[in-house]
């Protein structure tokens, strides 16, 4: 069976590892988000990119879910040494991935590329597809004026209210060739339970991909990163109340209406199934809260189970 997952933050991650446990070697993409790189100290930084990347190579952090196991911050200290602001933390083993992707680009190879370079040196048996090459850059409107998500999600810790999303330079971007191939494909389309406001969201706002969704036959499955009216992890629950959506898996479903042949959300939202299904989903409710390793493969079964069903 043939999966394209989208992606981003450490929900799509773990959702992600649970599908790759699932399938069979090479049988699945991840279209992950890009909309939140950026380049501290002239390096380009892709979180999650490398979150996903790292995850799905099992070397990921598994205390913060982003980042390396057994991480050190020498080079951080040394910066701050010097007078530096060191708010966003690079470690030292990671850094090697930023500095190699950073030379790569400046020699003309695309991120598509380099990303495939990089994970399979890491050993991830599927694909990992950025959403497009080209730059595209989240900024968020909040009382305090137009912040860049990196200076929102972890110097200001995510405390300002989020009133509108400007998504820089994404008339000029488009889905990759190899993200296109992979929706065209696939068996089963995923979309995890990544924030759908500055995750998902950019992804799909990418010109030509609702279309490519649209037009793929495979069925189209999301998992709600809303349980009891609250993110598991993140801001999402804050961005979707500031911008007007309702907090609950209802609510996000509606930001997919026409999309998805299927929303999973968990056992405590099993109430809202028949608001969700006059959106026209069918709907599963389970246990969606993915605790540990075979939590998130029993629930990437489920969801592909489920999602087979549909296309039946």
């Amino acid at each position: 069976m043939k999966v394209c997952a989208l992606a981003g933050g450490v929900g799509g991650a773990k959702l992600s590892v649970g599908l790759q446990d699932a399938l069979a070697p090479g049988d699945l993409s991840v279209v992950v988000n890009t909309a939140d790189d950026f380049d501290p100290w002239g390096l380009r930084v892709c979180p999650d990119l490398d979150t996903v990347m790292y995850t799905l190579a099992g070397v990921a952090n598994p205390e913060t879910g982003w980042g390396l196991v057994n991480e050190s911050f020498a080079f951080l200290g040394m910066l701050s040494g010097y007078g530096e602001n060191t708010w966003f933390k690079l470690g030292d083993r990671d850094l090697a991935t930023h500095v190699l992707r950073t030379q790569k680009l400046g020699a003309g190879e695309t991120l598509t590329g380099v990303t495939a370079e990089l994970s399979r040196a890491l050993g991830v048996p599927g694909r990992i597809l950025p959403m497009c090459d080209e730059k595209v850059s989240t900024l968020l409107k909040t009382p305090a004026g137009l912040l860049e998500f990196q200076e929102y999600f972890v110097r200001r810790r995510q405390g300002d209210e989020v009133l509108g999303v400007d998504l820089k330079g994404i008339e000029d971007a488009r889905p990759t060739e190899a993200v296109l191939e992979a929706v065209s494909g696939a068996d089963v389309i995923v979309f995890c339970p990544s924030n759908p406001v500055v995750s998902l969201g950019p992804i799909l706002s990418l010109p030509g991909m609702r279309g490519a969704l649209a037009a793929a036959p495979a069925p189209k499955v999301a998992v709600s990163p809303i349980v009891g009216g609250k993110a598991l992890k993140g801001p999402a629950d804050r961005m979707l109340s500031s911008l007007g959506h309702a907090v609950s898996s209802t609510g996000v479903a509606a930001m997919y209406e026409g999309l998805l042949d299927g929303m999973v959300v968990d056992r405590a939202d099993e109430d809202e199934g028949e608001d969700i299904e006059r959106l026209g989903m069918r709907v599963l409710a389970t246990d969606a809260v993915m605790r540990d390793r075979p939590d998130r493969g029993r629930l990437a079964r489920e969801v592909l189970e489920f999602g087979a069903g549909l296309g039946a």
